[in-house]
């Protein structure tokens, strides 16, 4: 992960500004932060996690979308690994409101912001769940947004039943997210 330093808080429009180049490009504080393209265990869980929220919210008033895909929460923009939120938020570009949940799967690179300040700014704007994810245990602890801030509510390893009824129900174990 490496952070752009300027002079001046950047904008959504620098960050609009910028070539595709292959990286994903988020907008933290004013910097921008780019980070490589995940590896094949964080890909699968994305893929394995978007796939099972998708069977169940199919045809509601949700919509699951996996990176990249831009939420914009106040100044920031930010690509989740995965995201929920309301159908009718979403525009043809981004999510300009903060979603109804959020996943984050740890990466070498990204681990510390996931854990730190993204996870800050998801519970500034309001976002009542979040996930993370860590392909290397297999791990999901799932925290809800309680008086502001996030309170671990549920945690499973390995081959632990995680049963999670908000925001959506759902039952599965971390991993049965990485078999092959």
């Amino acid at each position: 992960m490496s952070v752009m330093a300027t002079t001046r808080l950047l904008t959504r429009a620098d960050l609009d500004a910028l070539p595709d180049d292959g990286l994903r490009h988020e907008l933290i504080d004013g910097q921008f932060v780019m980070t490589p393209a995940p590896g094949t265990a964080h890909q699968t869980l994305s893929l394995r996690l978007g796939s099972r929220l998708d069977d169940v919210i199919r045809g509601t008033h949700l919509k699951v979308l996996a990176a990249p895909c831009d939420v914009v929460l106040g100044p920031h923009v930010v690509q989740p690994d995965v995201v929920v939120g309301q159908r009718a938020d979403f525009t043809i570009s981004d999510l300009p409101a903060p979603p109804v949940l959020v996943i984050e799967i740890l990466s070498p690179s990204t681990s510390h912001i996931d854990r730190g300040r993204k996870r800050e700014i998801y519970a500034e704007a309001g976002v009542p769940h979040y996930w993370i994810v860590d392909p290397n245990t297999p791990s999901i602890t799932i925290f809800e947004l309680i008086d502001g801030a996030y309170l671990e509510t549920d945690h499973a390893n390995g081959d632990q039943t995680l049963t999670i009824e908000h925001p959506v129900a759902l039952a599965f174990t971390p991993a049965d997210l990485l078999l092959d």
